[in-house]
C-alpha cells in the first residue's frame, strides 16, 4: 500500500493540470504546513524564526520545468529579490534553485544568462547558492553546466542523490572542483535501469557517498530525516576527525522537528529547507510520497475545515 500511495503521489507530481489548479487556489489542503507561504516577505518571517532557534535556512522558490523565457527571467528576479533580502535583513541563509526554474529545458544560453546573474547576486550579498537536483534525465545537464559555472563562481553547490546508479562516479569525478554537495536519497519517481530500487541499496549508497566525500575533505551537507543516517554521519564525522563546520544536516521545513531540535542542542550544523511561492503543488506532492504520515496529517486537515 505504501509503495502505490508513493508511486500514485509521483505521477500526480507531474500533472501541468493540478499545478496549474493549485497556483490559483493557492497553499489548501495542509500544503502550509511544507511551504513557508507564497511571498517572499512571508518567508522572511519564518526565517527570522528558525535562525531565532539556532537553526540555518536554505530558502527556495517553489517552481520547476519552465518553457517560457518571460516566466523563467521573472523566476530569476525572485531569486535575485531572495538574495537581497537575506543580506538586508542579515538572515543566516542560502538560496536553493532547480534550473529547470532558470530555462534549463529551454537553452543553455538563457540557464546559463540567468545562473549568473543570480550567482552574482549572491557573490555580491555573500550568499551561497545551491543548485537542486531534479529528475535523472536531466542529471548530466545539470552537472555539465554546474562544472562550468563552478570555475567562475566559489558560491555555488549542487546536489547528488544516491538512488541513481552514477551516483558514486559523480562523487569522485566532481572531487577535482572540491565541491559543496547536499548529499539526499533522491525524491522522484525513476525506472530500475538507472535507479535502485531497493530502500537497503539507496540507504547504503547514500552512506558510501557521504564517506567518500567526506574523506575526500569537502563541506558535506547531509539532507535525510532518517534518524540511523544522522548518526552515522556523527560517527563518520568522529572517525575520519571532520571538524563540524564542515558538515552539516539538513532537514524539511516542518519535518522531524524533534530531530531538528536535537541537532541545534548538541551544536551540530541544522539547516532547514524552507520552500515558499504558488507554484507548490509539485514539491507537495513529493512530500506526501516520502511518509505516509504525511497522508493522514493532510487528511485530518481536510476534515477540520
Amino acid at each position: 500500500m505504501e509503495t502505490l500511495l508513493k508511486n500514485m503521489f509521483l505521477f500526480l507530481s507531474k500533472n501541468k493540470t493540478m499545478t496549474k489548479l493549485a497556483k490559483k487556489y493557492g497553499l489548501r489542503f495542509g500544503a502550509s504546513r511544507f511551504v513557508a507561504g507564497e511571498t517572499i516577505e512571508q518567508a522572511v518571517q519564518k526565517m527570522k524564526e528558525l535562525n531565532a532557534q539556532g537553526k540555518l535556512v536554505t530558502i527556495d522558490y517553489l517552481g520547476e520545468f519552465v518553457n517560457d523565457v518571460t516566466e523563467a527571467n521573472e523566476r530569476t528576479e525572485e531569486c535575485v529579490r531572495a538574495i537581497e533580502q537575506i543580506a538586508l535583513n542579515k538572515l543566516d541563509a542560502e538560496l536553493s534553485l532547480k534550473m529547470t526554474s532558470m530555462g534549463l529545458d529551454i537553452s543553455d544560453e538563457v540557464v546559463m544568462a540567468n545562473m549568473r546573474k543570480i550567482l552574482q547576486a549572491g557573490k555580491d550579498h555573500n550568499v551561497f547558492v545551491t543548485i537542486d537536483m531534479e529528475d535523472s534525465e536531466r542529471c548530466e545537464n545539470t552537472l555539465r553546466i554546474y562544472k562550468k559555472l563552478r570555475s567562475e563562481y566559489d558560491n555555488i553547490g549542487t546536489v547528488i542523490q544516491s538512488y541513481l546508479y552514477r551516483s558514486e562516479d559523480d562523487v569522485r569525478e566532481l572531487n577535482e572542483f572540491k565541491p559543496n554537495l547536499r548529499l539526499v536519497k533522491g525524491a522522484y519517481k525513476e525506472p530500475a535501469d538507472v535507479a535502485f530500487p531497493d530502500k537497503k541499496d539507496v540507504d547504503d549508497n547514500l552512506k558510501k557517498l557521504i564517506r567518500i566525500h567526506m574523506e575526500n575533505g569537502n563541506y558535506t551537507a547531509v539532507a535525510s530525516h532518517d534518524h540511523d543516517m544522522i548518526e552515522f554521519t556523527k560517527k563518520l564525522a568522529e572517525e575520519l576527525g571532520t571538524p563540524r563546520d564542515q558538515f552539516e544536516f539538513q532537514l524539511l521545513y516542518n519535518i522531524r522537528l524533534d530531530i531538528q531540535r536535537e541537532l541545534v542542542k548538541q551544536g551540530y550544523k541544522m539547516r532547514v529547507y524552507l520552500p515558499y511561492g504558488t507554484d507548490w503543488y509539485g514539491y507537495f506532492m513529493r512530500r506526501l510520497a516520502e511518509r505516509p504520515a504525511n497522508v493522514a496529517f493532510v487528511l485530518k486537515g481536510m476534515v477540520r475545515r
